[in-house]
């Protein structure tokens, strides 16, 4: 109990009280607090204590111990549930991407020219990866027939230099928005429509393999290329074969 003397009011009196009596209720709940974490089993014998001991929510209103650890209990449970799921669905989604990806790969691997591996490319990405647009251009002169070309654009190095020269002395994969000359040179006639793209340009100068898409946001400068990268690797060792059969 705090000293008083007779100089005090009794509004002092009572602040001096209360502050003793908070400073007791700190005491006592620290106590209390270390005896329980020092006795854990204290309410095994003690259930009929839980259902008394009261638990603030956000809504202002309370709930027993034992409802807030039941709902919490609830809440993780969905939790767990929902991470689940959502391996799952990662699981099948690369279950799926391995699927196409091998069965692009076999297809590239039978093709006899250039024009049959350009067409399993196309119909692969349109078909099996949802790609808007795809374009493969190597650098000429190559030495193929038209005829077996099929789809695949052939430039000279020093035109693609002067339309996409940053992409290519960069020589790395990029995405994201291009130039509208970057975007005429790959594309084509349908360089308009391309509102983003993802570029690959192939190793020892050989071309550019690119993908586009008519939403700005599809290819990110943040989304990974990786996929891309390996069907690039694929194309390099491939494609030499096909033009000097």
């Amino acid at each position: 109990m705090e000293h008083t003397d007779a100089n005090q009011t009794s509004d002092e009196i009572v602040a001096g009280n209360h502050r003793e009596t908070q400073r007791d209720d700190k005491l006592l709940a620290r106590q209390v607090a270390r005896y329980l974490m020092q006795n854990p089993e204290f309410f095994v014998e003690r259930m009929d204590l839980l259902e008394t001991i009261k638990l603030p929510r956000e809504n202002g209103k309370t709930v027993s111990l034992m409802t807030h650890q039941t709902n919490l209990l609830r809440e993780r449970n969905i939790e767990m549930r929902q991470r689940l799921d959502q391996l799952l669905h990662n699981a099948r989604d690369n279950d799926q991407l391995f699927f196409n990806s091998r069965r692009l790969i076999l297809a590239l691997l039978e093709a006899q020219t250039i024009g049959e591996a350009t067409t399993a490319l196309y119909n692969s990405f349109s078909h099996d990866f949802n790609v808007e647009f795809t374009s493969l251009t190597l650098f000429g002169p190559l030495g193929v027939s038209a005829d077996k070309l099929g789809e695949v654009r052939t430039s000279t190095l020093s035109s693609a230099e002067t339309a996409i020269g940053a992409i290519l002395r960069n020589g790395r994969p990029i995405c994201g928005i291009l130039r509208p000359g970057e975007r005429e040179y790959l594309f084509g006639d349908q360089w308009q429509e391309i509102a983003s793209a993802a570029v690959v340009p192939l190793g020892n100068q050989l071309g550019m393999l690119a993908v586009g898409s008519s939403d700005p946001q599809y290819y990110r400068s943040s989304l990974g290329t990786l996929f891309l990268s390996y069907i690039g690797e694929v194309l390099e060792r491939l494609l030499p074969r096909l033009l000097n059969p």
